[in-house]
């Protein structure tokens, strides 16, 4: 996930906020953060240890999430995706009006 600072900054404070059952996800969201900057056209460069974890190779999609963004492998996204298109769509869509 990227967030934009204030918004990273919101996240932050609701997994701080997080009982201590769950410490290792707070270990996971917090402790891995890293603070990335544009360069001069626009690019964001991610560390290699991040692309490491996140399982990106080569190709990218970037998606918009309202607040945050998701960067995915590109490969890993379409298989995802083709899952999901495979099966039910999810409770909460059924009273949704598009």
């Amino acid at each position: 996930m990227i967030f934009p600072r204030t918004e990273w900054e919101k996240f932050r404070e609701r997994i701080a906020a997080l009982p201590m059952s769950a410490q290792w996800w707070k270990r996971i969201f917090l402790g891995n953060a890293m603070d990335m900057e544009m360069d001069g056209t626009g690019r964001v460069l991610i560390s290699p240890e991040l692309r490491a974890a996140a399982g990106i190779s080569k190709d990218t999609m970037l998606l918009g999430m309202g607040n945050h963004f998701e960067l995915w492998d590109k490969a890993t996204y379409e298989s995802q995706e083709a899952q999901a298109m495979q099966g039910d769509m999810p409770d909460v869509f059924k009273e949704f009006s598009f």
